[in-house]
């Protein structure tokens, strides 16, 4: 009797303990992958809370995405119509905090791909794909190389860093510092209020370059075989110049401002146009090592 009473005890006990173990271990992370068939440059869209966004470029006709949400309380979604993929993420439930919306994806699409994404915080970085490209941010930070399209950028105070971009570039951020680092972009827009900007990089024939800040540093890189016209004004900061500048070739003259400190004049032949303002930040105009 007493034999059973033991076993029986131990049972109560054994199972309890499971059942302590069961609901003491964490949530199991959700990682799932997804394939689509698509056609010739294909639209990807992805909205994500907070998180990873990583897209590759392959040769295959199809769009894989693979995400992982490390606590579980995040329902992604995703949906094909023809040649226009979509992938979004919200709540599983209510009172989720925030970083248990963390969605972390990797998406690999065909080179040729419009891209269009938003998210509010984490990281999105972006390798070889060929096409348009829009992302809109809060503070997320932005990573692209080897891109090629007409990319528009849309950020709070989310960073850019664009290596070896071409194509055509349209940047706007609030307090977000801005990097094209060897780029062979021709058209280039790109304003900030608080952030930094950099360009370093040739200027190509007929290529437009305009940059703007209120404070913070705008600094541009040269050759001595660079081509352009310059016109770099800064009304409360400073322009320090290393290029040889000559007046201009064509176009009508400027008068020094009044206020502030301005360059006006042409490199070379005057083939591209580069345009630098600031109110109270200093532009920089400095030859390539």
């Amino acid at each position: 009797m007493n034999s059973l009473c033991n076993a029986i005890r131990l049972g109560a006990l054994g199972a309890a303990m499971a059942g302590f173990v069961l609901a003491a271990s964490p949530v199991r992370a959700d990682h799932i992958e997804k394939h689509f068939t698509v056609q010739r440059r294909p639209i990807i869209t992805v909205r994500n809370a907070s998180g990873r966004v990583q897209v590759k470029a392959w040769s295959k006709n199809e769009v894989q995405v693979t995400w992982t949400n490390a606590s579980g309380k995040t329902a992604v979604e995703t949906e094909q119509a023809g040649n226009r993929i979509e992938i979004a993420t919200h709540a599983a439930e209510e009172g989720a905090a925030a970083e248990d919306l963390k969605t972390d994806f990797e998406i690999t699409v065909p080179v040729e791909s419009e891209l269009r994404v938003r998210t509010d915080s984490g990281i999105v970085t972006v390798e070889s794909v060929h096409g348009d490209m829009t992302f809109d941010t809060v503070g997320a930070n932005l990573q692209l190389s080897d891109v090629d399209g007409y990319m528009v950028i849309k950020t709070i105070d989310g960073s850019l860093v664009c290596t070896r971009c071409a194509g055509k570039l349209e940047a706007n951020s609030i307090s977000g510092n801005m990097q094209m680092i060897q780029p062979t972009l021709d058209s280039v827009r790109v304003q900030t209020s608080s952030g930094n900007i950099l360009f370093d990089g040739s200027f190509l024939s007929r290529g437009i370059y305009i940059m703007k800040n209120f404070s913070g540093t705008i600094e541009v890189h040269f050759s001595s075989n660079d081509s352009f016209d310059l016109n770099a004004t800064s009304l409360k900061g400073n322009v320090i110049n290393q290029a040889s500048i000559t007046p201009y070739v064509h176009g009508r003259q400027h008068a020094p401002s009044k206020w502030g400190q301005s360059l006006f004049g042409t490199m070379n032949d005057g083939h591209a146009k580069v345009e630098l303002s600031s109110f109270s930040g200093t532009i920089k105009i400095l030859k390539r090592d």
